[in-house]
């Protein structure tokens, strides 16, 4: 089972925020390097493999830099998203392109940059074709339909997403694909989301061989990597089982050796394309309390809102809070922890259990990593604040500034209009 806790001390917030006021998001270089490592080491055993990182987790050069040190790519899926690899120091084929309902300008910026174009649905191909033309090496996104379960457990339902291609279509996208002079095919599929079971990638990974192996036999193309994507998840919860990452990795093992080394495909690479698992649990939004209310429920309200991290209220997500300096303190206080947005739904957490907290304490709201700063927005006015990267040695970068009104302004028509 999993503990919750920060990486940041109560001394070390507080020096932080002496210089970067509250809120904001903050990385942690030590932790970023062990996930990636654990990754690479639990998938080693395939010379091929590379974890392609989903730049919409966390879309910042400093974090995307550092993983590329560790040997990974990146997975883009906007013009802006490859423009950003591109300044980050990725080239060609360390640059992966997954899109849908693609224009012909972001498919000719992935192929000027050499990325690996992963296609969404068959009739795209004309899309591509128009744009730059087929590249030899080309992946196609497998939607197999129904509902995606291990054993009696519905981890999704394939058949409301709006993503990939029919097994026939598949077949149809190779064979059109291979006249127009694709050489290299890869295989892609994206199932389920956040899963706390090992099982996940293994029933994936099973799944996806036996289509590359029939796929190769019925159209004769050379199946040079299969993409096992996302969807391995981290334990929000206290208490929450973690994944083991070496055990996923030696069960996909078990059935590459089982299904693709007899078929003649050993020498196929394996790829992952995760973001939630490799930067989650590695970043925290620190924010200070503010506020407090006393109506019918208990309120604390932060500096923070829902623009800084809108999981809570889009999804009714968890995230965990640690009160910096009181982790050890009872919990004996129920409270909403909110923001100041014009909507009910900004709320950090619900009838939370935690200690008494004072205005001034700093919360740590754990795992926002990815799809925290990324997701944010400008509602009511409100800027986003600024990125952190804790470095292995102590030092504190700052990675992005927080916006300013000036920021927020920017993109106006400013004719006549005077902001003071």
């Amino acid at each position: 089972m999993f503990d919750k806790r920060p990486f940041l001390t109560l001394q070390k917030a507080r020096e932080i925020a002496a210089v970067t006021p509250t809120p904001f998001h903050i990385y942690d270089e030590a932790g970023i390097r062990r996930t990636a490592r654990a990754l690479c080491d639990a998938f080693r055993w395939n010379p091929g493999f590379k974890e392609y990182f989903a730049v919409k987790a966390t879309p910042n050069p400093a974090i995307l830099r550092l993983l590329r040190e560790e040997g990974c790519g990146v997975d883009c899926s906007s013009l802006t998203e490859l423009m950003l690899a591109g300044a980050s120091g990725f080239q060609g084929e360390e640059i992966m392109f997954s899109s849908n309902n693609t224009t012909e300008e972001e498919f000719a910026r992935a192929h000027a940059q050499g990325a690996i174009i992963n296609l969404d649905d068959v009739t795209l191909i004309e899309t591509l074709e128009r744009a730059c033309g087929v590249p030899e090496t080309v992946c196609c996104r497998f939607n197999p339909g129904g509902s995606f379960s291990i054993g009696n457990e519905i981890m999704d339902q394939p058949r409301e997403a709006k993503y990939g291609m029919t097994r026939e279509q598949l077949a149809q996208a190779f064979r059109a694909l291979k006249k127009k002079g694709a050489r290299r095919f890869g295989l892609h599929a994206f199932l389920a989301s956040n899963t706390l079971t090992n099982a996940y990638y293994p029933v994936l990974a099973r799944m996806l061989f036996t289509a590359a192996v029939e796929l190769s036999r019925e159209t004769g193309v050379c199946i040079a990597f299969i993409n096992l994507s996302g969807g391995i998840g981290i334990p929000y919860r206290p208490g929450e089982q973690q994944n083991d990452i070496a055990q996923i990795g030696e069960q996909v093992r078990s059935a590459y050796e089982e299904i693709l080394v007899p078929a003649g495909l050993g020498d196929v690479a394996i790829y992952t394309e995760l973001g939630r698992y490799m930067l989650g649990p590695n970043g925290a939004l620190v924010t200070t309390a503010t506020h407090e209310k006393h109506i019918y429920k208990e309120y604390v309200g932060v500096d923070a809102c829902a623009c800084n991290l809108m999981r809570p209220a889009m999804y009714g997500a968890y995230h965990h809070i640690t009160v910096l300096g009181k982790e050890d303190a009872p919990c004996d206080h129920v409270y909403d922890v909110v923001g100041s947005l014009c909507e009910n739904n900004d709320k950090f957490a619900i009838d939370r259990r935690l200690p008494k907290i004072e205005r001034g304490d700093l919360l740590y709201i754990h795992d926002t990593g990815a799809h925290g700063f990324s997701m944010g927005y400008n509602y009511n006015g409100k800027l986003r604040s600024a990125e952190l990267l804790l470095r292995e040695n102590g030092d504190v970068e700052l990675i992005r500034r927080a916006e300013t009104p000036a920021d927020y302004f920017a993109t106006l028509d400013v004719t006549g209009l005077r902001f003071e």
